[in-house]
Order: structure tokens, then C-alpha cells, then sequence
């Protein structure tokens, strides 16, 4: 057996604690020295203290957990308990992560206000056949999935795409459920296969702009475009494109070096002046 002291130090949890813990009927004692009064703890005790642990991380009042002690909690249903809380644990880092860049893109945002590099040219497009996948994803990251099945369903067609592109349809920001449809321009047209659909874009008028940087900033360009959009007496008449210039493998939002042309479908505003 071990002192309370050692059985402290190897188990990782204080004395205090401990003693706590024997006070509450958690985890008594294997034997107590009749004359020093001495803590002993059995190493089979281990076990029983990283169900305590467990049972404490998942919100567990002391009275909650011993009565789930007296029943009987097996090693098999702590492990299930754990990997649903660390799944959910894992789930609330990346939505922290995810918020804590958006803040960063903000603060940049506002330090750049009346300092914004991005030129917004008015281009006419001409007709363009692009060969896609159109669904509705979680979320805009998402759009990447898309891409694996318009190459599959081209196959050897694919040595005919020119350079990847996505088209969000809605006609708002949304946060799930997003309208989104990803593929590839075409040198020439070639036959649709399971999920793809090959067609021709329309020509149109579009007010475009080029990031260099990482996708987490393309909020950035986007600003831009609509200051231009706004300052000029235009409004959104399609879907917005964003061409992929440059990206590697795998995809990272944080990758500096990519670049990313928007561009954004425009006709003039009612009551606009024509330029």
C-alpha cells in the first residue's frame, strides 16, 4: 500500500482532494494507522478514482456520483461517457477556434477600414461552360467535399478544367443549410456523368476583385466589393463566383499564399445613374 502522500503524487490528484473526497465517502482509505492516524491507499484504489475524475468532468454533483459508484459504473460505460464528452469537447474547441478567428478578422477589418488594397474593376464575362456538383452543405468550408465528386464524375475528362471555382446561390449570408455549388471551368464541353452537370454559365456583368491570402480573410475582398457595389449604384444580379487561382493540397483556411479572384454579378440599382 501506499502513503497518502505517494498515492498523491503518482495518482496526480492533492492530498486535499483526497482527504476530501474520503470525508464525502467517495473514496475512503484502504487502511488508516490506529496510532498515526496515517492515510494507506491500495493501488486497485486507481481505478476507482479515475471514475470519480470522470464522473466530476462530466458536471456530476458529489452526491450524484456516489450514488453511480454504489450501482456499479463498468469501465466500458465510463469509456462510452468519455468519448461522447470528448467528441463534444472537441466540438466546442473548433466552434471556439472558429470564433476567435472571426475576431481576429474583425479587429483586421476595422484597422483597415480607410485602408483597404483591394482594386474592384468592372469585368463583362463572357460565357462559360463549367462542369459541377450543386447541393446544400453545412457550412461554406464545406464546399470542398464537392470537388472530390466532380473529379470523380469527369474522370480522364478532367485533363479539359481550367481552374476550380464555387457559386453560392443564396441571396443571403447564411449560417448552415448553404446553397452551394462547386466545379470546374472547361476548355471544351464534355459529357455529365453521375452528379455533374455540364453547362454553360451566362454572360455577365460582374464587379471583381483579387485576394492574396489566406480564405479565413476573404471577408476582406468582400468588404471591398461591396463598398464598390454601394459607392457605384449597382446590385447583386446572380450568384457570387469565387475563382481558386492558386490553393494547395490539402486545403487550409489559414494558407497566406493562395489567391482567390470574386467576383460578383452586378446590374445597376433601380433609380441609379448609368455611369
Amino acid at each position: 500500500m501506499l502513503k497518502i502522500g505517494d498515492f498523491s503524487a503518482l495518482a496526480q490528484v492533492s492530498i486535499k482532494t483526497l482527504r476530501y473526497y474520503d470525508e464525502a465517502g467517495l473514496l475512503e482509505p484502504a487502511w488508516v494507522d490506529p496510532e498515526s492516524g496515517y492515510r494507506y491507499y491500495a493501488a486497485r484504489q486507481i481505478s476507482q478514482l479515475h471514475r470519480i475524475l470522470a464522473l466530476k468532468d462530466f458536471g456530476f454533483s458529489l452526491e450524484e456520483i456516489a450514488k453511480l459508484l454504489r450501482e456499479g459504473v463498468t469501465a466500458e460505460q465510463m469509456r462510452g461517457m468519455l468519448l461522447i464528452q470528448q467528441a463534444e469537447q472537441k466540438k466546442r474547441v473548433e466552434e471556439e477556434g472558429d470564433r476567435l478567428s472571426r475576431i481576429r478578422n474583425r479587429i483586421r477589418l476595422i484597422e483597415r477600414e480607410n485602408n483597404m488594397s483591394y482594386e474592384v474593376v468592372l469585368k463583362s464575362l463572357p460565357k462559360q461552360k463549367i462542369a459541377s456538383v450543386r447541393e446544400t452543405i453545412a457550412a461554406y468550408p464545406a464546399v470542398g467535399a464537392l470537388y472530390g465528386k466532380v473529379a470523380s464524375g469527369l474522370g480522364p475528362a478532367m485533363a479539359n478544367v481550367v481552374v476550380a471555382v464555387a457559386l453560392w446561390h443564396d441571396r443571403e449570408f447564411k449560417e448552415k443549410d448553404v446553397d452551394a455549388e462547386a466545379g470546374f471551368y472547361l476548355k471544351q464541353d464534355v459529357p455529365a456523368r453521375g452528379a455533374v452537370s455540364v453547362r454553360d454559365l451566362p454572360e455577365t456583368t460582374a464587379a471583381c476583385t483579387v485576394h492574396n491570402g489566406a480564405y479565413r480573410r476573404l471577408s476582406e475582398a468582400y468588404d471591398a466589393v461591396l463598398k464598390w457595389v454601394a459607392e457605384n449604384g449597382y446590385q447583386i444580379a446572380g450568384p457570387i463566383r469565387e475563382l481558386y487561382l492558386h490553393c494547395t493540397q490539402p486545403v487550409r483556411q489559414d494558407d497566406e499564399s493562395y489567391v482567390t479572384e470574386i467576383q460578383v454579378p452586378v446590374e445597376k440599382a433601380a433609380g441609379a445613374s448609368a455611369s
